[in-house]
């Protein structure tokens, strides 16, 4: 009378247009763990992270799930960074570059749907080096309503179609109190990436697949959540962030090199 559901196992297990095999499921989901826990741990010790780590490895080990899987669990971590730091908000901010975030989603949604997946896990190398190249070169942009616009525009086509969209909003707020470029940036994330996740469904771009797989990894949002609070006041951010943009530019450079020669 009901329809079957697939199993747990074949839900989780990678496509196969990915870098491993479909019945290397423990390796699978071993790699997305560490790289979902270890973005969640950096975001929430400097205010962005989860998808310049996460969305390299997801796309090297299954590019079919992106950006759906992530932008779920996107949305998660900032909605826990606010429990803490809503007083800090930038909400003028916020009013200028959230409405600017929807011409962005309606272009992120049409790449996603006309992309395949070996051509998005390309995108998605070439926004994370675009990203590093933002965070390496320390450029001053004043916070105004043209700039905010700006970003959110662009913030919301990249942030739709790779679930990278934090750079943009970063380099305007980067010079700002940390405590308020975490709440800032998790404001916008929560808010833009809903509407991004609210488009890609709208669009057709979200099977039960994808949606499984990033509700799966919400409790390793939230440990390293529970882990990045407990660091911030311990490990210097500037290094860490060194280092993270170390690693990911590694991942992405792999990434290209992948979508180019497969």
């Amino acid at each position: 009378m009901f329809p079957e559901l697939p199993a747990p196992a074949e839900i989780l297990a990678p496509s196969g247009h990915g870098l491993l095999a479909p019945d290397d499921l423990w390796a699978f989901v071993l790699c997305a763990a560490v790289a979902v826990l270890a973005g969640a741990l950096v975001q929430s010790t400097v205010g962005l992270g989860l998808g310049m780590v996460a969305a390299p490895v997801l796309s090297f080990l299954d590019p079919t799930l992106m950006p759906g899987a992530l932008l779920v669990t996107v949305i998660i971590l900032p909605a826990l960074t606010l429990l803490q730091e809503w007083r800090h908000v930038d909400w003028r901010g916020i009013a200028w570059g959230l409405p600017a975030r929807l011409p962005g989603t309606v272009l992120g949604v049409w790449v996603v749907a006309v992309l395949d997946p070996r051509a998005l896990a390309g995108a998605v190398g070439a926004m994370v080096l675009v990203a590093v190249a933002l965070s390496a070169w320390s450029l001053r942009v004043r916070i105004t309503p043209v700039s905010l616009v700006a970003a959110g525009t662009l913030s919301g086509f990249t942030g739709t179609a790779t679930t990278i969209g934090g750079p943009p909003m970063a380099l305007l707020y980067q010079h700002e109190e940390p405590s308020r470029i975490r709440a800032t940036l998790a404001a916008f994330f929560l808010l833009g990436g809903a509407v991004s996740l609210t488009a890609l469904a709208v669009g057709g771009q979200m099977d039960t697949r994808t949606t499984v797989v990033g509700f799966c990894a919400v409790p390793l949002v939230i440990a390293g959540f529970l882990a990045g609070t407990a660091l911030r006041r311990r490990v210097n951010a500037g290094r860490m962030r060194v280092a993270l943009l170390a690693v990911v530019s590694t991942s992405a450079l792999g990434l290209l090199a992948q979508a180019a020669f497969g």
